[in-house]
């Protein structure tokens, strides 16, 4: 009896997490087309749980919007290791910045709650450098040493650069991915590249 506890206390832990999980991805989706504001049933059924399972993990609205941020953006700041594994030190600093214009615009549906001076989100903020910060300072300093970009770029400055460039406060953000790319453009300039070898 005693050994088919620890197996069961750990099912029940899976069961959780999955919906944790489930919750998340459905709340990600909902506050992106109706805001933080929409009512819990299209969460929970969009996330196929009951309510009673939504209330026992985030009894409050705030829970859900700060576990909805730290995923999005563990998920980003988690990229930048990938994607300095699979490509080149410039082409991965790049598409990182991207994907991280991509997380401030699907942020934009949360940035009203996040600057509601609710206190419960007051350590979000700091979450948010916590993770950025070390991911794209990573990707800065390899692409810095093999001569691509200038080494005089703080990470953080450019995160708060690329942030500003799209605005949640603009309706329009077609151009959010030409307004980055021209940053990037910057981040070359006065780089002094390595020479590379001859093809043959």
């Amino acid at each position: 009896m005693s050994a088919a506890t620890p197996e069961g206390a750990r099912r029940v832990r899976a069961d959780a997490q999955r919906n944790i999980d489930a919750l998340i991805d459905a709340a990600r989706e909902v506050f992106s087309v109706s805001g933080v504001d929409a009512p819990v049933r299209e969460i929970t059924t969009k996330a196929s749980v009951g309510l009673a399972t939504y209330y026992r993990h985030f009894p409050e609205r705030s829970d859900l919007v700060t576990a909805v941020f730290r995923h999005e953006v563990d998920a980003c700041a988690d990229a930048a290791a990938t994607l300095a594994a699979a490509y080149e030190p410039l082409d991965a600093l790049v598409r990182w910045l991207r994907r991280f214009t991509e997380f401030v615009g699907a942020k934009r549906g949360l940035a009203a709650a996040l600057h509601s001076g609710n206190p419960a989100f007051e350590a979000l903020p700091a979450y948010f450098q916590q993770r950025f910060e070390p991911a794209l300072g990573s990707l800065l300093a390899a692409a810095a040493a093999v001569g691509e970009i200038r080494s005089d770029v703080q990470p953080l400055e450019l995160l708060h650069a690329v942030s500003r460039l799209c605005s949640p406060a603009d309706v329009d953000h077609a151009g959010d991915e030409s307004m980055v790319s021209l940053l990037i453009d910057g981040l070359r300039y006065g780089a002094t590249s390595k020479p590379q070898p001859a093809a043959h």
